[in-house]
């Protein structure tokens, strides 16, 4: 690839962490020196409204109504057979109307394609083997894990969270000089330096208090108000005075209201927060963070040095991403409001522990890896 080479990223919007590595790599492009022409396209804009609706929110409603059948789906579907259910899916999916696809690829003329979900890269790979010229054909995966549905025989280059994931990419039968290990993109703001008092004094915050920024709730462990009120109800000293806690409940406007009902009981205890497009800044104010772990979501505390903790990962991807964090010594997990709030207490207790999460949590960090990829990109 040349390096004024147009670069085309592809996304699909089933949950926020594939398109948060795109808009990361597009970023990364277009601030490398000399900048990339790279565009960001999210595929479920361009398909049937139909599929974008069964793909997308069926999705959602999926693993956080059903997990154990997403669970059960995920497991069957990593050794896919041609009469599986992925098999069936993966014939569906060929069969979808993508001209609008190839529209937006013959639009662009792009150098290479990276795709951060696998679902273009699975219409693009079966493509080429049908033999349509395509540009060199990239993917970035984003978990601490790889599934099945990633891979495919007509992807150029792979680039990868981790060693381990590359190893068993590689036992999957790509061949492993078509993997990189460069870590999950994150958007460049989350390597800048930040100073915590001037960020926690924008929210409101006193800087000298323990701060827990809250991220995570639903399936099965109780909504994210439900969560704040166990911690805000510890026990001993902590209260009132040594904790405060950033709630984010992002675009439900219901979680919102409600957190900020239960914060007009809990008066410089609790500091709700809605849309936010400035993460990195609440993080800098906090000293742990509550989360789900999603790839993107994990990987942007991991950038910031934040220790976590855990809650109720989805069976499949985030179980695994779990694994990875907990086997690295950057986070602990809960898997329901009892053990959050039990855990968050002996936390409280162990402040060395806190700070031993931190520097794990910082020694796995990959705060470069978008820019990391569009190096290796421009260089191919």
């Amino acid at each position: 690839m040349t390096k004024t080479t147009r670069l085309l990223v592809l996304s699909v919007s089933a949950g926020a962490g594939h398109v948060r590595a795109a808009q990361a790599l597009e970023a990364a492009a277009k601030s490398a020196n000399p900048p990339l022409d790279a565009t960001h396209v999210d595929l479920l804009s361009i398909v049937p409204k139909e599929f974008r609706k069964l793909y997308g929110e069926q999705y959602i409603k999926l693993v956080e109504k059903s997990p154990q059948l997403w669970s059960w789906l995920y497991s069957k579907a990593d050794r896919p057979t041609r009469d599986s259910l992925v098999g069936k899916l993966k014939r569906a999916a060929e069969k979808l109307n993508t001209r609008k696809l190839w529209d937006e690829v013959a639009r662009h003329e792009p150098g290479a394609i990276l795709c951060t979900h696998f679902l273009p890269a699975e219409l693009l790979s079966r493509a080429r083997a049908k033999g349509r010229k395509t540009p060199p054909l990239w993917v970035q995966v984003t978990d601490f894990d790889v599934h099945a549905l990633w891979v495919h025989p007509h992807v150029d280059r792979y680039c990868v969270a981790s060693d381990e994931v590359a190893f068993r990419l590689a036992d999957r039968g790509v061949p492993r000089e078509r993997i990189s290990v460069t870590g999950i993109p994150v958007m460049p703001q989350f390597s800048a330096a930040l100073e915590r008092a001037t960020c926690a004094a924008e929210l409101g915050l006193d800087p000298r208090k323990f701060t827990v920024l809250m991220m995570a709730g639903g399936a099965g462990v109780g909504s994210l108000d439900e969560l704040a009120a166990r911690l805000l109800a510890l026990p001993g000293g902590r209260q009132p005075a040594d904790l405060q806690i950033v709630a984010l409940a992002g675009r439900n406007a219901e979680l919102l209201k409600k957190l900020q009902s239960l914060a007009k009981r809990h008066r410089g205890k609790l500091f709700p927060l809605g849309f936010t497009t400035t993460v990195e800044r609440v993080m800098t104010a906090s000293d742990l963070v509550v989360t789900k772990p999603g790839g993107l979501s994990v990987s942007e505390c991991l950038a910031k040095g934040k220790p976590m903790l855990l809650v109720a990962p989805i069976p499949g991807q985030e179980e695994r991403n779990a694994d990875y964090l907990l086997e690295a010594g950057a986070a602990v997990k809960a898997m329901d409001g009892a053990t959050l709030a039990y855990k968050l207490g002996r936390l409280l207790d162990d402040r060395a522990r806190l700070a031993a999460m931190g520097d794990a949590a910082r020694r796995i960090a990959t705060p470069y890896a978008a820019r990391d990829v569009i190096a290796l990109l421009s260089a191919s």
